[in-house]
């Protein structure tokens, strides 16, 4: 023991090579001076297993975080289970009173997730009897990007022909603003010209939240005096 210490192991090293415990080691090894190397090194390696248990103990819970994540996110995907009809339809309401336009004469939803589109383009033809050639499309794009490929993928994404888009809104990145990002295709927007649909919304969102929205919304129109 001592002649592992004269060597400038700790106790815990020494430990790994003769099964005792740290008390007797501390005991046997008490009038054993190490020199100021060996303390120093004794020292660094303290701190770098300190950091090294610190990172593994990181990594732990966070893999532990990420199985609770994806078993939340599993059980609760199965909750929803399979949406009906009417299911589809009111979500597709609450979506729109989130993020839909409230005015009297346009119907207009517009969002960066391409999934948000595309559920909400399904549900104004499937329960909208919408006018195909009524249908708009518009994007808000940073400069920087590729027009041409965001109107493609927009294109295939809502079924809505480039001949319906408006034109292309593109607005000049800032500098501090990192190219990297999420809307790689910009921002889209559903349109829909019609005063009818856009009141037959409001009046389901009025179902859907109740009767003091609708009266602050119908005052905001002026549609009663």
């Amino acid at each position: 023991v001592e002649d592992l210490r004269r060597l400038g192991l700790s106790y815990s090293e020494i430990q790994k090579h003769i099964s005792i415990s740290k008390d007797t080691i501390s005991r046997w090894c008490k009038n054993i001076s190490l020199s100021d190397d060996q303390l120093q090194k004794l020292l660094l390696r303290k701190k770098n297993g300190g950091i090294k248990g610190s990172l593994i103990g990181a990594k732990v819970l966070q893999k532990r975080r990420e199985e609770q994540t994806l078993s939340l996110y599993t059980s609760s995907r199965k909750e929803i289970g399979r949406l009906s009809g009417r299911d589809e339809f009111i979500a597709g309401i609450a979506l729109y009173a989130a993020e839909g336009t409230k005015t009297d004469r346009v119907c207009e939803f517009t969002n960066a997730d391409p999934e948000m589109i595309r559920f909400m383009v399904l549900w104004l033809r499937k329960f909208c009897n919408i006018d195909e050639s009524k249908l708009r499309g518009s994007i808000w794009l940073h400069d920087d990007l590729d027009e041409k490929q965001a109107k493609k993928f927009w294109e295939e994404l809502t079924g809505i022909p480039q001949s319906q888009f408006f034109k292309t809104y593109l607005v000049k990145r800032k500098a501090k603003i990192q190219r990297k990002q999420l809307h790689s295709y910009g921002i889209f927007s559903l349109r829909y010209l019609d005063s009818a649909l856009s009141r037959r919304i409001i009046g389901w969102i009025a179902g859907l939240l109740g009767q003091k929205w609708y009266n602050n919304r119908i005052e905001n129109l002026h549609l009663i005096k």
